[in-house]
Formats: C-alpha cells, structure tokens, sequence
C-alpha cells in the first residue's frame, strides 16, 4: 500500500519490489540451509527476528523525516528477505526437535493458526487505522511485532544440544558437498520431489498474480484502504479455518489427498482476480475478491501443514535444515523471476490477460501430485 498509494509505483517498481523482497531465497536459500544444520537453531531466528524489526523500522523512521523514496523499500525488502532466508530455514528444522514425530502435524498446524491470527487481526486493524494515521507510521508495529518475538525466542527453552546428541548429528563437512546432499536428497525422494515441483509450479503463476494484487485491488477496481483490508482479512478467517482443520482432513481422507485437493482448490481461487476485473459493479467484485481470499488461503494454508508435515516425516533429521533450504531455494527462489515478469509482462499485455494466463499456469501444479498416494505411508 506503501508503494502503490503514497509512492505511486507502477507495475514494473511493484515487480522490482516483490523481486528484491524474495532474491534472497535464489541467492542464499542452498547454503542457509547447510549453515543452519550446523547452527543452533533458536539462536539463528533470534537474530533473524532483530535484523527484520531493525530493517521494517527504518521505513516510518525515514518518512517522519520527509526522506521515503521507492528505493528505500527496495533495500528494506532485501533485507528482510535476507533474514527471513534463515529464520523459515531455521524454524522449519526447530519444530522436529521440540515436539515428538506423531505430534509434528498437530504443532504445524498450531503454528500456522497462530500466524492466521496475526494475519486476521492486522489487516481489520490496519485498514481502521488507516482512516487516523498513515501507512508508514503504522510499519512501527510491525517493527515492534518483530522485536516481541525476538524477545518471546530469547526467553524460550530448549534442549537443542541434547538432540542434537542423542541423534548424533554429523560434524560439519565441505559446504558444496552439504548443498548437494540437500538437493539430493529432495530430487530422490519421489514424494519430496513432486510436492516441489507441485510448489514451484503454483508458487510462479500466486507470485505473478498478488505481485498486481494491490494495483486490482486499489487502483484498478478503486477500492478503500478499508475494503482491501477487508478483504485481507477475511481471508485470513479462511487460512484460520484451514490450518486448523488440516491434521483432521488429513486423517479423514490421508495426507496425499488433503495435498492434493488443497493445491487444486488454492490454484482455483486464483482466478478470482481476473474475474473481478471483468465484473461490471464493483459490488460484485468485491463479493468475488472475498470469497476467492477465503477459499484460497483456507486452502494454502491446509497445504502447507500438510506437505511441510509431511516433508518433515520423511526427510532424516540431520538433512532437515538442507532439505527446507533446498526446497525454499527451488520453490521460492523463482519468486523474483515471477515479479518480475509480472511487472514487464501485464505492462506489455494488460494486467487482466496477464492474470488470466498466471490462473490457468497455476492449475498446472496439481498434474505432479496426482499420483502422490503411492509414494506416502499414512
């Protein structure tokens, strides 16, 4: 909101944007995940967790000061993206050593409920707030939210050192041979594998999409700050529901099911953008908006607890840190590549036709899951 309403970014600066935001996972995402097998895990996210509210405050702190430029954000985003590279790596590999195997799905599940609160209250909050302060003044508590968690992990307990002793973790070997193994390990596992190309496919085609979801939703359909809040947060209700029910759907209909639909399901809901454009009534617009937020991220959601899960089951402990790296540097690392051409390509051909061609992209990552069923033991 930043970048579209107060610094009037065009397509392209919104591409460069979510670019600099995600390059990390491409260019650090393999050997975070060889450093952070060898780190102490808790420490890794607190300082993780101190750069970001560092890094988010500098944004209010430049606007009071009458200095906010577009490049600012530019470098903010890198920033974060840096830090956020090893603490998704680190937390990913965190979860396995504090909660036993039967019970992983079950804390995945709480966690990611966790986030969707946060992501249930912060846009209804931001879009009310947004009527008395503006949006930089309001990164301040995000910047605080940032720091609280910092202090929350700083706090914490854990026996890490004990795990790491009782499942004999291997001494730290050459860092190209540890990147190898990681990636190794994901291509050979044929359930690994196919959950990743899954996600590589729909990552690119939901990285194109919401890279322009700010301009639909705000410049094009001339929404409120209110109504795009609105229509965040209802969303978010959906993610709520859908990382809570997911260890319940998994069990009723089994892992590689509740896979395999939630990703066709999510990939569907993302046709919700370029139909809105084609609405005559901005009423019915938002209507399309809500309910395709709600069901999309009810259903990302339900996949993440699962398939994380599921990797989390099946990857050896010591390869935990390599194999969350190696899929986010896969899966992640062409997220820049798709702002990008977001930005250039809905320049050159609409933002409505490119929408359409990145929903009709992003079905594609159901094909590799169909035969998921017979790679997975429930």
């Amino acid at each position: 909101m930043i970048s579209v309403d107060l610094l009037h970014a065009s397509e392209s600066q919104l591409g460069y944007l979510n670019a600099a935001s995600t390059a990390a996972f491409l260019l650090l995402g393999l050997p975070a995940g060889a450093w952070v097998d060898r780190w102490f895990k808790r420490p890794t996210m607190i300082w993780a967790n101190l750069a970001r509210g560092i890094a988010i405050a500098v944004v209010p702190t430049l606007y009071f000061l009458g200095l906010l430029e577009l490049w600012h954000l530019y470098v903010v985003a890198a920033v974060i993206g840096i830090a956020t590279v090893f603490f998704d790596v680190a937390y990913q590999s965190f979860i396995p050593m504090l909660v036993a195997p039967g019970l992983i799905s079950r804390a995945n599940s709480r966690m990611e409920a966790t986030a969707q609160l946060a992501r249930l209250a912060g846009p209804a909050l931001g879009g009310l707030l947004l009527k008395i302060v503006s949006a930089p003044v309001l990164l301040l508590a995000d910047a605080v939210g940032y720091l609280v968690s910092w202090w929350f992990l700083l706090v914490t307990r854990d026996h890490e050192a004990e795990y790491r002793e009782k499942r004999g973790t291997p001494p730290p070997r050459n860092l190209r041979r540890e990147i190898a193994e990681g990636l190794g390990f994901v291509f050979r596992q044929p359930a690994i594998s196919r959950i990743t190309l899954a996600s590589f496919l729909t990552n690119f085609a939901s990285t194109a999409t919401f890279t322009l979801v700010p301009i639909v939703i705000l410049r094009l359909l001339g929404f409120s700050a209110f109504q795009y809040g609105l229509i965040m947060t209802l969303g978010a209700v959906g993610g709520l529901l859908g990382a809570g029910a997911a260890g319940r759907i998994a069990r009723r209909i089994g892992t590689a099911n509740a896979v395999r639909f939630s990703t066709l399901a999510g990939a569907l809901s993302v046709f919700c953008y370029p139909f809105a454009l084609a609405l005559p009534d901005r009423t019915s617009s938002l209507v399309v908006l809500i309910a395709g937020s709600f069901i999309g991220n009810g259903a990302v959601l339900t996949y993440n607890v699962t398939q994380v899960s599921l990797r989390q089951r099946l990857c050896p402990p010591h390869l935990l840190g390599r194999m969350n790296a190696s899929v986010r540097f896969i899966v992640w690392g062409i997220m820049p590549i798709s702002a990008l051409a977001a930005g250039w390509a809905s320049e050159a051909i609409g933002v409505g036709n490119f929408l359409w061609i990145t929903a009709l992209l992003g079905t594609a990552g159901f094909i590799p899951l169909v035969r998921l069923g017979r790679h997975v033991t429930e």
